[in-house]
């Protein structure tokens, strides 16, 4: 006896073949088609329990048959094939009921293993059709392995509230794919609100989560809502939470295991109805073992594990992240940039210690930069050939290179001297020239973390504070990394 009926269908011969073996040597009894008609005619006869179907066919897109089979034959499992492997298209898979999205080149044992599972298990109920097109395209691009599982995991997750753990270095795109969560969800319409928690002042992160009433502290001089309060009804996105001091992962978690809250000096507990997205740059269980992050709340936060592939494994992506990039800025009001294939290569053999947020940058500065259309080879190489103060996405390594850092640019000012001393009054010279940069690196290095700053450099706090305001330093924000 067959293990189930397959009903395939591409206008590829040689992909036909190809699947026809090998769901017929894994048991399964198999029809093959090119085109969307006799596909149709087989489903509207009651043929089949599965089918594999290619996204562009010659008479029909797939995407246009599948509201007709699930209106026929809901409990019908339907897998998509597709080369259109961007986010959209594994969004409009999931949205218009496929049971799995599977981007071509596809591996047949995975593909084997799908069919079981979607024959084995109990028959899903139909999910309300969502438009994409009612959405602005989200900025997620890459066609590598790496990306279209990040895909597909998303296009899942999309119709859910499960609770979301992104990892990934910084400069990766956290944050945008916590907006993708939201933006494409069910909790679309409400509110998406985005906290850092590296940003904050450990002794306001409560008051910023939860709100505080008026008299809760000194300078509370009327109630403050919190961040939970203000994303109501939508997601709170929890980025850098390794970072979170202890007594705010103990609130956190009890609002995960009760779903209420109280403001600081509160005491009526408040429902919270809000999706929680986290985000680190960290290893949480090395600051488990090391007492810095507890074990319960890690597993409260990391139902859904998703890490974000740092842009050295997926090189084959920055052809098109580039491009997308470029358009960006046209449309900004900056030229229109082309890139040439030398160019893309030396893009491809750096090491992107900053990710995409990297790559992005050096896309504005060569739009902004060069007047020429093409951007050539030599081009990139002068500008990734430029020294780096700081390291942007090697975070554990900022520090040191703060400090090599500072040496070389005081051994400028102390060489040529006598012993190497710098004569009476320079001293004040360099402090001017030195201490705004030096701040700003600082900063930099710890990702806007004013305490950790302070501490790097020396300095209390509040003299750190005046004079980032003195000098009207930027301080570092960091973004959807």
């Amino acid at each position: 006896m067959p293990a189930g009926s397959i009903l395939v269908a591409d206008d590829d011969a040689a992909i036909r073949t190809v699947l026809n073996q090998a769901l017929s040597r894994a048991g399964y009894e198999v029809r093959s088609t090119g085109n969307v008609a006799t596909l149709w005619r087989w489903i509207s006869q009651g043929d089949g329990d599965l089918v594999i179907t290619d996204v562009v066919l010659p008479d029909e897109s797939a995407f246009d048959l599948l509201p007709r089979i699930k209106k026929l034959r809901p409990d019908l499992p339907v897998i998509i094939m597709s080369a259109q492997n961007t986010f959209m298209t594994a969004i409009r898979a999931s949205e218009r009921g496929a049971y799995e999205y599977l981007p071509k080149p596809f591996d047949l044992k995975e593909l084997i293993a799908i069919v079981g599972r979607a024959l084995s298990e109990p028959k899903e109920k139909v999910r309300p059709p969502v438009k994409a097109e009612d959405f602005e395209s989200i900025p997620l691009v890459g066609r590598s392995p790496a990306m279209q599982e990040i895909y597909r995991v998303l296009a899942r997750l999309m119709q859910t509230d499960l609770t979301v753990m992104i990892s990934g270095e910084s400069g990766t795109g956290k944050e945008l794919v916590a907006r993708a969560l939201h933006d494409y969800g069910k909790r679309r319409t409400g509110p998406f609100i985005a906290i850092n928690m590296a940003a904050i002042p450990r002794d306001l992160i409560e008051s910023e989560l939860f709100g505080h009433e008026k008299g809760a502290f000194t300078g509370a001089n009327s109630r403050s809502a919190g961040r939970f309060e203000q994303a109501e009804g939508g997601t709170l996105f929890l980025d850098e939470v390794g970072d979170m001091p202890m007594e705010a992962q103990t609130r956190l978690l009890r609002v995960l295991q009760q779903g209420e809250y109280t403001t600081v000096g509160g005491r009526t507990p408040i429902k919270a109805d809000v999706r929680i997205i986290a985000a680190t740059n960290k290893d949480l269980r090395q600051l488990i073992q090391q007492g810095l992050f507890r074990e319960d709340l890690f597993f409260r936060l990391n139902v859904v594990p998703l890490r974000l592939p740092p842009l050295r494994e997926r090189t084959e992506d920055i052809p098109d992240l580039i491009r997308h990039f470029f358009s960006q800025v046209e449309h900004e009001g900056l030229q229109a940039k082309q890139i040439d294939q030398a160019a893309l290569d030396r893009l491809k053999r750096h090491r992107w210690p900053g990710n995409v947020r990297e790559l992005e940058n050096l896309a504005r500065r060569l739009a902004a930069l060069y007047p020429q259309e093409m951007i050539t080879a030599a081009v990139v190489e002068a500008e990734l050939s430029q020294p780096a103060l700081v390291s942007p996405g090697e975070s554990h390594r900022s520090e040191d290179n703060l400090s090599n850092a500072v040496e070389r640019y005081l051994a400028r000012y102390f060489s040529g001297f006598e012993e190497g001393l710098p004569p009476p009054g320079l001293y004040h010279r360099i402090l001017r020239e030195v201490e705004a940069p030096l701040l700003s690196a600082a900063l930099a290095a710890t990702h806007g973390n004013q305490i950790r700053a302070a501490d790097l450099l020396g300095v209390n706090r509040n003299t750190l504070r005046k004079k980032i305001r003195d000098l009207e330093i930027q301080v570092y924000r960091a973004g959807a990394g």
